[in-house]
């Protein structure tokens, strides 16, 4: 299984940008998909989520913000991000894991992760 975040990069406050992650090697139409971000010296956290048939969570923070959407013909799920902000500056990675109609909020339940992508917000 693999997955491949794209899409980072560094945009001021107030701007957009939308990640991509190409997922293949698994079954993606069953799939949980999570997106969780992380900065230094800090724990992963996650961002939001969605389950295999469409259902999405959001922390608390990127809620109105963020949105998840997933594309099971190209095996691919998006981050748009909106409104971004200083503090969302971190490495955003992808996560997947076999389970229908779910959302997954904890990291350990998902069994296969991105490399990350850096997405730097500037004040």
């Amino acid at each position: 299984v693999h997955l491949v975040e794209s899409g980072g990069g560094l945009v001021q406050a107030g701007g957009s940008l939308r990640l991509s992650c190409a997922a293949s090697g698994l079954t993606f139409g069953s799939s949980a998909m999570g997106w969780y971000r992380q900065v230094p010296g800090a724990e992963r956290e996650w961002v939001g989520g969605m389950s295999s048939d469409g259902l999405t969570m959001y922390t608390d923070s990127v809620k109105g913000r963020f949105t998840i959407s997933r594309d099971n013909a190209e095996n691919m799920v998006y981050l748009q991000m909106n409104s971004l902000r200083p503090e969302d500056t971190a490495v955003y990675y992808c996560a997947a894991t076999s389970a229908r109609g779910i959302v997954i909020v904890t990291s350990r339940v998902y069994d296969y992760w991105g490399q990350g992508t850096q997405v730097t917000v500037s004040s």
